[in-house]
């Protein structure tokens, strides 16, 4: 049932990307041509520019199959899907563009492209929305739903089990679970263990079951291939949710070694030499646009922090850095001179008698990081990435906090992912590694412009900082 259903969606979703992109094409050939007609310049007739639907509808389609635009969203977040929608038009926008050099066509108008992929991207994200907000409603009432079994009683079953039942949206229907350890008739949520393991192979072709989500413990790994076997016997839909997802990322990904699947721990996208000279260009790029606009903030502090406290400008303070090589962070100075060692002795805490009158201001502004720009041009630091600590609290966090090293993969950053989302100065270390951890995972470069775009939302006021 729920495959004839996706089926039926795949193709609704054709048409009216069809429709949708000869109403956009239209509109923006009417727009350009008739409310505003180019003036001494040459045209093609409207039948020329109404043929190259022929040959732009088919394209298009194309480029949204290759870009996931048909594939089930029950799971995916609605920016993901709008991500998708802006991808496959700019993508469709650009190959429209060199078809168009290739063919020799300098007289179709450019601005028709313009306004068609923009028209085009409007519409299609409006009723994709609708769309997704239609079958949430409807899954939430019980109909369009996968049904499911579940085979192994784990910290993964009942963790599977959670995010279902707070997600009625996804239109998941869990008829039960079948494990050897724990008695029939037990419940965990409502949710009812039927049986032993043996009796999948009279439930599947008693039931009409869309999957079964396998979540063996650890110690019963062994009847893994036996259990996928019965499900592909009865032609079931098999998915595999492992008991060590504290060790496997959200999102592992694998090597082929002549034919022998390896799992690798993490995914770290900025280990791609191709994204590491992208990400080093914009640093660059970034860093210096940065410091010239910054140049008068920066002469302008410099020149109070020397009239009102004396002593040195900017803070060199040690931090640790990508592959846990220390560097030397720069700051404006905001607390009076002291010796390193007693530096290093504890953090700024509130009301911190060592904090200067304009140091309060520097940090509750964010203005006395400025002078990292610098260590961005240098290399030792990005525009975004986990914030850098000192080496003595990076060996405390160490041994206190799981995955805290993860973050030295990667460049630390002026701002991050856990810097927009409230976490800043004196917040949990622990959600901040969970942000940084998410950030590296799944980097790319529209999650560093949401990034600079929040942080500059989101105003430079740090509420946290002493």
């Amino acid at each position: 049932m729920i495959k004839d259903n996706q089926r039926f969606f795949n193709r609704l979703h054709v048409i009216l990307d069809i429709f949708v992109t000869l109403i956009s094409y239209v509109f923006a050939w009417f727009l350009r041509m008739v409310v505003f007609p180019p003036v001494n310049q040459g045209t093609l007739p409207m039948k020329t520019y109404f043929f190259a639907l022929y040959f732009i509808i088919p394209a298009y389609l194309a480029v949204y199959g290759t870009m996931n635009l048909y594939k089930p969203k029950r799971l995916s977040s609605s920016w993901r899907d709008i991500a998708d929608v802006i991808r496959a038009n700019v993508v469709g926008a650009m190959l429209f563009l060199v078809v168009l050099y290739l063919v020799k066509q300098p007289d179709y108008s450019r601005s028709i492209i313009g306004v068609f992929a923009i028209t085009n991207t409007i519409l299609m994200t409006a009723y994709r929305i609708v769309v997704r907000k239609g079958l949430a409603y409807i899954r939430q009432k019980g109909y369009n739903a996968k049904q499911v079994v579940i085979v192994g009683y784990s910290r993964a079953c009942e963790q599977y089990i959670d995010r279902v039942l707070v997600n009625p949206q996804w239109g998941y229907s869990i008829r039960g679970i079948l494990d050897d350890s724990v008695p029939a008739g037990t419940y965990y949520k409502g949710i009812q263990v039927l049986g032993r393991i043996d009796n999948l192979e009279y439930v599947l072709p008693q039931n009409h079951l869309d999957e079964v989500a396998i979540a063996l413990p650890l110690n019963n790994y062994k009847r893994l291939e036996e259990i996928v076997g019965i499900c592909e016997k009865f032609g079931v839909h098999t998915k595999f949710i492992p008991d060590y997802n504290s060790v496997i990322p959200s999102k592992p990904y694998t090597e082929d070694l002549s034919g022998l699947p390896v799992i690798n721990i993490r995914h770290v996208p900025l280990t791609s030499t191709f994204n590491w000279y992208i990400k080093r260009a914009i640093d660059i790029i970034g860093a210096i646009v940065a410091i010239i606009v910054f140049a008068p903030v920066m002469i302008v502090s410099a020149i109070v922090i020397k009239a009102q406290s004396g002593g040195s400008v900017i803070f060199v303070q040690e931090r640790v850095g990508l592959h846990n090589k220390t560097f030397k962070m720069y700051k404006f100075r905001t607390m009076i001179e002291q010796k390193p060692e007693e530096e290093e002795k504890e953090w700024t805490t509130k009301n911190d008698p060592r904090v200067t009158k304009f140091g309060k201001f520097l940090r509750k502004t964010s203005l006395d990081e400025v002078p990292q720009f610098f260590n961005i041009l240098k290399g030792d630091m990005s525009l975004i990435g986990p914030r850098p600590e000192r080496p003595q609290f990076v060996e405390q966090f160490q041994e206190e906090i799981p995955r805290y090293m993860v973050k030295h993969q990667v460049r630390p950053g002026l701002t991050g992912w856990a810097q927009v989302n409230g976490y800043r100065g004196d917040t949990s270390i622990r959600k901040r590694v969970e942000y940084d951890i998410y950030y590296i995972e799944n980097w790319s470069i529209w999650l560093d412009i949401q990034i600079i775009l929040l942080t500059f939302l989101k105003g430079f006021i740090n509420k946290n900082a002493y």
